[in-house]
């Protein structure tokens, strides 16, 4: 596999399209522009949908869990056992997103893409594992270039065999911070101090001792500068296979709801690798993690809300998802001022 075999993407601009799809929005029941994010919301999925009439079918929400040999160098604030507990979590439905998921009504797997723990199989769960968790980044590469390749495959897989028109993203890696931060330094050229937050709750003493194992990891792997090499060096299983997950959905003009930092960090390396995935994501939200904010300037990316959340697994994605069922009914069913016979402005 060669980056000319990951999967193509379409730009989504069509301009008969998008102008008919604005003039549709203009003629509702209301000023002009007065429903603001929703309004340009709307218009972006009628284009990635190439349809004046979008419909959201099935949306799957995928949880991405893998685990990080850096978590042996102190980088988390808890153990790597609680990847594979959360995970436990997810299938048994007491997670955050689990209830989240639920409640709006998402079907929610979870993918095994590399976690130090072997799972019974059961409904829920997808396994496909490169390894039990990557190499200590802090001293060479995380994962072989075999492997990442193996990971981004294993992503376009899984959103192969996913039914609907929507792919929501969510992770779960204890350490997946770090390799995020390392990522957007990397591959995006932030200054690693921007980068780097405090995960699940470091201390001062932890962050700082955070930055100073990714400066390691930085320096060890000076020579992985291209986006697959950086992704191999730097990632981790669970990014790696979100990055093949958003190529291929975006192939299938998916629409991609982005959660957070570790997502977002995907995305990134997605963007590098074909700019246009771009057209196809939705940013969920702003997180309280420090390097998301300069992740979204970079990516110029507007999230829909900013809840102070730091969580992951998804729960942004999911809290995000009745804004956008939101935008698509309004274009759907809000009369115009012909239909409604209302007055317009003068």
């Amino acid at each position: 596999m060669t980056p000319a075999d990951l999967p193509r993407i379409q730009p989504i601009e069509h301009a008969p399209l998008r102008e008919r799809l604005q003039h549709r929005l203009d003629r509702k029941t209301k000023p002009l522009g007065s429903l603001g994010r929703l309004e340009s919301l709307a218009l972006q999925i009628g284009l990635v949908q190439a349809s004046e009439a979008p419909a959201l079918r099935d949306p799957q929400l995928v949880v991405f869990a893998g685990d990080h040999g850096l978590a042996r160098q102190g980088v988390s604030a808890f153990p790597s056992d609680v990847t594979w507990q959360m995970v436990e979590n997810f299938l048994a439905g007491g997670a955050a997103v689990s209830v989240l998921a639920r409640q709006h009504g998402l079907a929610l797997s979870v993918v095994d893409a590399g976690v130090a723990h072997d799972f019974a199989p059961r409904e829920g769960l997808l396994i496909r594992k490169i390894g039990p968790g990557t190499a200590d980044a802090s001293a060479g590469p995380a994962m072989t270039s075999t492997q990442c390749w193996a990971a981004l495959q294993a992503g376009i897989e899984v959103v192969r065999g996913l039914p609907g028109n929507v792919l929501l993203l969510g992770e779960m890696g204890i350490a997946n911070t770090s390799a995020a931060a390392l990522l957007l330094a990397r591959v995006a050229g932030v200054p690693l101090a921007e980068c780097v937050g405090r995960g699940t709750g470091l201390d001062d003493a932890g962050l700082a001792h955070k930055r100073a194992v990714l400066e390691r990891a930085l320096q060890a792997n000076a020579a992985a500068v291209s986006p697959l090499d950086a992704l191999a060096a730097l990632g981790g299983f669970e990014i790696a296979m979100m990055t093949g997950a958003v190529l291929q959905a975006a192939h299938e003009r998916r629409l991609v709801v982005v959660d957070g930092f570790i997502t977002g960090a995907a995305v990134v390396v997605a963007h590098a690798l074909a700019p246009q995935v771009l057209d196809y994501c939705v940013f969920a939200h702003r997180s309280e993690e420090s390097g998301h904010r300069r992740m979204l300037d970079h990516l110029g990316a507007e999230p829909l809300v900013d809840l102070r959340l730091r969580l992951g697994e998804g729960s942004g994605a999911a809290l995000a998802w009745p804004l956008i069922v939101s935008s698509v009914k309004l274009l759907a069913e809000m009369a115009s001022f012909e239909s409604a016979g209302v007055s317009d402005r003068s």
